[in-house]
């Protein structure tokens, strides 16, 4: 078990490496050959150019001002002084409120820690419980500080119901607070944002068959009849998933291509030879410039059939479609309201603005996302619990008794008092962090395979199956599993009656592994982030062998956006060890604290400079975050009253029974308050914005702006005669000629009469591809 001495060393070693972190970015970023790499977002939008050349050589790619250097943590102050209407501005509102997460860790627990410090741990600290009643439990001198060192049936225990009373109170009125102000943020960056596709667009799903007519011209029917007064265009959605690949193998074609002609441009002495077996390995040599130039101009061949098959074939039409709206009220009132008698029929709901779309998911038939979101339900489960078999295994390895079980020849090595330290306060933490780093990647594919339709909503699926697993594994799993480790040969040695005061005093003593993964994965971490050390080498390798144009630069430098869906259930587990250990264990809360004022400046220098969102869901993910914020609330509450039971003060449990109940009765309230400003959009505020839009720009042809909004982008990507070619299949008229012997779904009449339908060619083009 941990001792104060080794977690000050454990403690001693992470801030070193976060100062280390943290001073070998503040040297790189002063370097003008690395200037793309720390300010690629001012790049990106053109505000920036890359520093003076002029000089000697040495001046081109080292900074030899020395004065700057001694300013070397001046972009701490520079990141908090952007204020956070232009922060919005500047990155949007997702990165804005999900910075104010962290500041919400603030809030919540600087105050506490205060409170803690100056209340319960000279509550804890002044008994000797630990010393004189519980000899044989395994114990530490943090320990000494926790509500394991209260004697059963104390009246001090009074304090710390007091205190988890007035914990969750102050937890509360924050979290009530920053709902309504994210809810008017998001209220109010609707109204004021600009014109975008997605605010007069709707998804349309499950379009029944029809065998009179396509999918295009079915959709264009039921519009025109259920709301004749508002559509205006939609785009069918189409199978376009192989020719996107075809597409994608193309370009990485064409990019080698350009590599070997720039090589070749530099010593036209030799040609360059390739193999052509895997990664260029084994096979056949071959000349490498003729092979590309051969297979690319396979690849168009099949692109162009591929394309021509997916414009014209039934089958790669599914039934949906984004269909657009002359306003916004109308794209409103059709998203939030049933279309048909059969509520299984022409599901509608907002569509994602284009940037979020996740195409490859659209092709998916909406009957079978049911079938695959419970097989992802019963996947999910086997992975959360069975995964718990090695982490616990790797656990017991990663201690001193575990390693000199394993390792008897490293014993003497061991037992060498700073190596102890460093294994006790470091190793636990460092292995867990590393067994968990590939577990994003394998919740958003699972996602990918539930059939979510946008980027936005894959992300945050899956961050809340990352928050499960944390909740189950990380925490559940550490708490339980390793106690119950920990304190086995006590168990086996002990009376039954004596047990249930044991784990009593054995779940708080899990802080001092927590406290060690906070350094570990919350310091270190967030020092390692700004550090950017694995885009920093893989954009100087591309701008060394791949970079030919600015394209190519721009496309080198690029960090891509934050990643919610690992950043954001990590912060929850914070609030969640936060949430329980304040009134078990209150020395853990100064680690929280540092955690989250460490990453608030971070986060905010990384959206600031270097993030470059690539969709923008008006803060749509905050009532996840309120939610899980509540759920650590209700967690610490059921792990205090657990302790409390074996504490013989059974007459507590009603008062924290009671406090659950009221926490849940304000997640209720804020639920029916405040959510709906994050799922509806109010007909009020959509025609307000209507009228204004239209006062302002009366002139303004609202239907060539939303045509081909959401086309395929692989149609995008082909050559501007092809594009002319959609363009023209999308501008048909209107009044589509119908093969219905029977114009009743019509609003208008036909051109074409009903008799003279048979003359009509067996296949009737669709009017639009997306």
């Amino acid at each position: 078990m941990a001792t104060l001495g080794d977690i000050g060393v454990a403690a001693g070693i992470n801030l070193l490496s976060a100062f280390v972190f943290l001073l070998a970015f503040a040297i790189l970023r002063l370097q003008p050959f690395n200037d793309r790499v720390y300010f690629p977002k001012w790049y990106l939008k053109g505000l920036r150019s890359s520093p003076s050349r002029s000089g000697t050589f040495v001046k081109k790619f080292v900074n030899l001002d020395f004065r700057s250097y001694l300013r070397f943590l001046n972009w701490m102050p520079e990141a908090l002084k952007m204020p956070e209407l232009e922060l919005i501005d500047h990155a949007g509102l997702d990165s804005a409120v999900y910075l104010r997460i962290y500041l919400i860790g603030l809030k919540i627990f600087v105050p506490i820690t205060f409170l803690a410090w100056a209340v319960l741990v000279p509550v804890n600290y002044t008994n000797k419980t630990l010393e004189l009643q519980l000899k044989n439990v395994t114990s530490s001198d943090i320990d000494k500080l926790s509500i394991s060192n209260v004697p059963d049936g104390s009246d001090r225990f009074w304090t710390h119901i007091v205190m988890a009373y007035a914990f969750t109170f102050w937890t509360c009125y924050v979290l009530l607070k920053e709902y309504e102000k994210v809810a008017n943020m998001r209220l109010q960056f609707l109204v004021s944002e600009k014109r975008r596709p997605d605010q007069f667009t709707v998804l349309v799903r499950n379009v029944p068959p029809d065998s009179d007519e396509s999918v295009s011209e079915t959709v264009e029917h039921f519009f025109l009849v259920n709301h004749p007064d508002t559509y205006l265009t939609h785009q069918v959605v189409c199978n376009a998933n192989k020719l996107a690949k075809l597409v994608k193998k193309r370009k990485s074609k064409q990019n080698w291509l350009d590599y070997y002609q720039l090589k070749y441009s530099r010593n036209n002495a030799k040609r360059p030879i390739m193999k052509t077996g895997f990664l260029g390995l084994w096979g056949k040599k071959v000349d490498a410039i003729d092979h590309h130039i051969t297979e690319i101009e396979k690849l168009s061949d099949e692109i162009a059939e591929e394309r021509e098959r997916v414009l014209k074939d039934p089958k790669s039409i599914m039934p949906a479609a984004f269909v657009s709206f002359k306003s916004r009220w109308g794209a409103a009132v059709c998203a939030q309201t049933q279309q048909s008698r059969n509520p299984t029929l022409w599901l509608t709901d907002w569509a994602p603005e284009p940037r979020d779309v996740y195409w490859q998911n659209l092709s998916i038939p909406y009957v079978s996302i049911a079938v695959r979101r419970l097989i992802m339900a019963v996947a999910f489960f086997f992975l959360t619990f069975f995964f718990m078999i090695p982490i616990a295994s790797v656990q017991a390895l990663a201690t001193i008794e575990g390693l000199e079980k394993a390792a008897p020849f490293l014993k003497a090595l061991i037992e060498i008092p700073f190596i102890k330290s460093v294994i006790q306060g470091f190793l636990p933490g460092i292995v867990l962090k590393l067994f968990l780093i590939f577990l994003p990647t394998i919740l958003m594919i699972m996602s990918k395979f539930e059939g979510f339709t946008s980027i936005s909503s894959l992300e945050r699926r899956s961050a809340t199956r990352y928050y499960l697993f944390n909740l189950v594994n990380v925490f559940l799993g550490s708490v339980i599993a390793g106690s119950a480790l920990d304190q086995l040969n006590t168990f086996l040695k002990q009376s039954a009656n004596e047990i249930p005061k044991t784990i009593g005093v054995a779940v708080p003593m899990r802080a001092t592994f927590f406290i060690t993964y906070i350094m570990v994965d919350g310091w270190a971490g967030i020092a390692a982030e700004i550090l950017m050390l694995k885009p920093l080498i893989i954009y100087h390798l591309k701008n060394t062998f791949l970079v030919k144009t600015e394209k190519d630069r721009e496309e080198a430098m690029n960090p891509g956006s934050l990643s919610f869906n690992v950043g954001e259930p990590r912060i929850q587990l914070y609030f969640l060890l936060g949430m329980v250990y304040a009134t078990v264990t209150p020395v853990l809360l100064p680690f929280i604290v540092v955690f989250f004022g460490l990453a608030y400046v971070v986060f905010r220098h990384q959206i600031i400079n270097v993030y470059n969102q690539e969709y923008e869901s008006a803060a749509a993910f905050w009532p996840d975050v309120h939610g899980r914020i509540i759920i650590a609330l209700l967690v610490s509450h059921v792990a205090l009253i657990g302790l409390l039971s074996t504490k013989h003060l059974a007459q507590a449990v009603p008062l924290l029974i009671t406090l659950a109940v009221l926490t849940i009765w304000f997640y209720r309230f804020c639920k029916a308050r405040y959510e709906p400003a994050f799922v509806r959009y109010p007909l009020q505020e959509a025609v307000m914005k209507d009228t204004l839009e239209r006062a302002r720009d009366s002139n303004f042809n609202l239907k060539p702006y939303l045509q081909n909004a959401y086309i395929h982008p692989v149609f995008k990507e082909e050559d501007d005669d092809e594009e002319e070619e959609v363009v023209k299949l999308e501008n048909e008229s209107v009044l589509v000629p119908t093969k219905r012997q029977s114009r009743r779904n019509t609003p208008v009449p036909s051109k074409m009469s009903g008799a003279s339908s048979q003359s009509l060619p067996e296949a009737v083009p669709e009017h639009s591809v997306p």
